[in-house]
């Protein structure tokens, strides 16, 4: 079943759209799968902000762990950018629920972007300092793989960022190889729309953590997704088109499907 609109206009008409763990395992594995995502005995490092996406991620990897037919481990890990009043106890009890290992890495981040550096656009530096904070800690673990939680709309929203910021077509990939570091950075929510992460974390009552970033919610992604999503609701269908889109002019010529055929 494909979400067209946001979870508040579903309740109003009246539609459960709580998506089961059956419903997220299947969208999941259909992505590792098309794109080759996991290979026998991979170490995947799961990176937890503590939102709804990514726990969402974490909740389908250690599930589909006990069953996949290529085995592989999974660990959670969080990169602390320091703000006072981050509380991720309740991460901690359900990494300890599902039986996954759970690091926390400890960073002077914030400080930096906000008080040294004193950024007018922080968001660009910070995701640079967490990636690279969380690729050298992950390799130090003997981990290969690093699986970040984009969704399909995390998908559309960058396309609409890059051709309006930068006069570029570009998305994320659904697997990308970083030379630098010998790591390999998978997607395997692409084909989740942001109200089935959100019908599954309020169906499950996942703990999700409020970010404590002082420009959360203000950014140009924001923007962008508030643009879609007006897209969207005045031409009902949109987001699919796009999203199909960006999966045949974009995505396949770069990172061909490995098996199925394309949808």
């Amino acid at each position: 079943m494909v979400y067209f609109l946001t979870v508040m206009d579903e309740r109003k008409k009246g539609i459960d759209i709580r998506m089961k763990l059956q419903q997220l395992l299947s969208y999941t594995r259909k992505a590792i799968d098309e794109y080759g995502m996991i290979e026998e005995n991979d170490k995947i490092a799961v990176g937890i902000s503590g939102g709804k996406d990514s726990l969402t991620l974490l909740y389908a990897l250690a599930h589909l762990r006990y069953f996949y037919p290529k085995k592989f481990d999974i660990v959670a890990v969080t990169v602390d950018l320091g703000f006072k009043n981050l509380n991720l106890e309740k991460i901690q009890e359900l990494c300890d629920q599902l039986k996954v290992e759970y690091q926390i890495i400890k960073t002077d981040i914030a400080e930096i972007v906000f008080d040294v550096r004193e950024e007018s656009n922080p968001c660009s530096l910070c995701a640079k300092m967490r990636k690279g904070a969380l690729n050298e800690a992950v390799k130090k673990m003997g981990c290969n793989k690093v699986a970040y939680a984009h969704h399909k709309d995390d998908i559309i929203e960058t396309m609409m960022m890059s051709l309006i910021y930068e006069g570029r077509l570009h998305t994320f990939s659904p697997v990308t190889y970083l030379d630098r570091t010998g790591l390999t950075l998978i997607r395997p929510l692409m084909f989740l729309y942001e109200g089935d992460v959100k019908g599954f974390v309020e169906a499950n009552e996942l703990p999700v953590v409020k970010s404590p970033c002082p420009v959360d919610g203000i950014t140009k992604r924001e923007y962008a997704k508030n643009l879609v999503n007006q897209i969207n609701h005045e031409n009902p269908g949109a987001k699919a088109r796009m999203f199909r889109a960006i999966i045949n002019g974009l995505i396949n010529p770069k990172c061909p499907p490995v098996s199925g055929k394309d949808k």
